[in-house]
C-alpha cells in the first residue's frame, strides 16, 4: 500500500474510532475523593509525569474495583509512553491487554445494567483505543473491527447523556472529520454511506465548547481544536493561541511544546520559532521524559528550514543533515517528508552554494524517494535549472 493510502487509510478510521476516545462527566464516579485523585492523574499524563499519574489511578482502582475509570486511565499512561515514542512497539502487548480488562469490567457492568453510561464510554473508549493503536501499526482489518465495534457503543451513551459537555470531544471530531475527509479524498466517498453526514462547522463549535466547558476532556479538545486549526483551517493565529494555553499548562509535555514551534513556523515568527526548538533540543540533551529522537528530528529540519531562508547555509547544513540522520534510523521502511524535504533543501543549499555537482545528487537521491509536497516536481526543475537561477 503506497503513502497516500495509507494516509487516507489512517485518517478514516480514525474519525471512525473518534467518538470512542471521549470519556464523559456523566459516566465518572461521582465521590468529590476519587474525581479528584482522577483529575490530579490526567493532570500528571499530560505532563509526562506517568510515575505520579499510576500512582493516582492505582489508589482509585483499589478503591473502586469495580469501576472502569482507574483500569481505563492506567491504560491511558501506556497509551502516551506510546505515543510520545510511537515507532517503539515494545509497549504493544501491554497496553492491548490492559484495554480488555477495562471491556472486562465494562461487560460486567453492563449484564447487570444494559444502560449503564460508565460501562458504555468506557468500553467504547478501550475499543477506541486498541483501533488508534491498530491502525498505526497499519493492521487496517483489526482497525476498523474495533472502530465499528465501539461506534455504536458510544452513541447509546450520547443518546443517554447528551447535555454533557465532555461528550461534545467525541461528537466534535466526529462531526468535523466526516464532513472535510470525503471531500479530500474522495477514495472513501463510497464508504461513507454507512455513516452519519458530519458538520465541520458545527464539529469546531462543539469543540470549542467542550474546551471551554468540559470537565475532563477540555485538554483533549483543546488540543484537537488546536491541530484542526493548524493543520486544515490554516486559522494559525487561534491555534498558537490555543498551543501556548496547553504548553504553559503542562510545560513537560513534548507534543504540546512541538505545536507551539509550528505555529512560529506557519506564521513566520522566525526568532520565537528558532528559540522554541532550540530550547526543544537542549531537553532533548537533557534527556528529559518524552523528548528523544522524533522530537528531535523535528527541531533540527525547522532549525535548518530557518536557516536555509536566512541564508545561514553551513548552519542549515548541520541542521538538515541531522534529521537525515534521524530519519534513516527511525524510519526504515519508508521516507517521510522530513527525510524527503530535507535531502531536497540540502541540495538547494548546495546550489546556493554554487556546489552544482553535491546538489545533483542531492536532487536525485529525492527522485529515488517517496514524494512528498511535489518533491519530485521540484527536485527535477532543479536538476535543469539551478536552485536560485530560475
Amino acid at each position: 500500500m503506497n503513502r497516500r493510502k495509507r494516509i487516507i487509510l489512517r485518517t478514516c478510521i480514525f474519525f471512525l474510532l473518534c467518538l470512542a476516545a471521549s470519556p464523559a462527566k456523566s459516566q465518572w464516579i461521582g465521590e468529590p475523593e476519587i474525581e479528584a485523585k482522577l483529575q490530579k492523574g490526567i493532570d500528571y499524563i499530560y505532563n509526562i509525569s506517568f510515575d505520579s499519574a499510576r500512582a493516582q489511578f492505582k489508589q482509585v482502582v483499589k478503591l473502586k474495583p469495580d469501576h472502569p475509570a482507574g483500569y481505563f486511565f492506567l491504560a491511558t499512561v501506556e497509551w502516551w509512553n506510546i505515543l510520545i515514542d510511537i515507532n517503539n512497539t515494545s509497549r504493544d502487548d501491554r497496553f492491548y491487554s490492559m484495554l480488555d480488562r477495562v471491556v472486562d469490567v465494562c461487560d460486567k457492568r453492563l449484564d447487570k445494567d444494559e444502560h449503564d453510561v460508565s460501562a458504555l464510554f468506557f468500553k467504547g473508549g478501550a475499543l477506541g483505543f486498541q483501533g488508534r493503536l491498530h491502525g498505526n501499526r497499519e493492521d487496517w482489518v483489526k482497525a476498523a473491527n474495533a472502530g465499528r465495534q465501539a461506534l455504536p457503543i458510544v452513541r447509546e451513551a450520547y443518546k443517554l447523556a447528551p447535555e454533557n459537555n465532555d461528550i461534545l470531544l467525541g461528537i466534535g471530531i466526529y462531526n468535523y472529520y466526516a464532513d472535510i475527509v470525503p471531500d479530500k479524498y474522495p477514495f472513501v466517498k463510497p464508504f461513507m454511506v454507512f455513516f452519519p453526514k458530519g458538520d465541520k462547522k458545527k464539529g469546531i463549535e462543539q469543540l470549542r465548547k467542550a474546551s471551554e466547558k468540559a470537565t475532563y476532556a477540555n485538554v483533549e479538545a483543546t488540543y484537537f481544536l488546536l491541530q484542526l486549526l493548524q493543520n486544515y483551517e490554516g486559522r494559525y493565529e487561534e491555534a498558537l493561541a490555543l498551543a501556548l494555553k496547553l504548553h504553559n499548562r503542562y510545560p513537560r509535555n513534548p507534543v504540546f511544546d512541538k505545536y507551539v514551534g509550528r505555529c512560529y513556523i506557519a506564521m513566520n515568527q522566525t526568532a520565537n520559532a528558532e528559540q522554541t526548538f532550540n530550547d526543544i533540543l537542549q531537553k532533548v540533551k537533557n534527556h528529559q521524559a518524552g523528548y528523544a529522537d522524533l522530537i528531535e528530528r523535528e527541531a533540527h529540519y525547522y532549525l535548518g528550514f530557518n536557516d536555509f531562508n536566512n541564508a545561514n547555509y553551513e548552519e542549515a547544513l548541520r541542521h538538515l543533515y541531522r534529521c537525515d540522520e534521524l530519519s534513516r534510523t527511525l524510519e526504515k521502511d519508508e521516507q517521510t517528508g522530513f527525510m524527503v524535504l530535507a535531502n531536497l533543501r540540502i541540495g538547494m543549499v548546495y546550489d546556493m552554494q554554487m556546489k552544482r555537482q553535491l546538489a545533483i545528487d542531492q536532487y536525485n537521491k529525492v527522485l529515488k524517494m517517496d514524494d512528498f509536497q511535489n518533491a519530485h516536481e521540484q527536485a527535477q526543475r532543479y536538476l535543469k535549472i539551478p536552485f536560485g537561477k530560475s
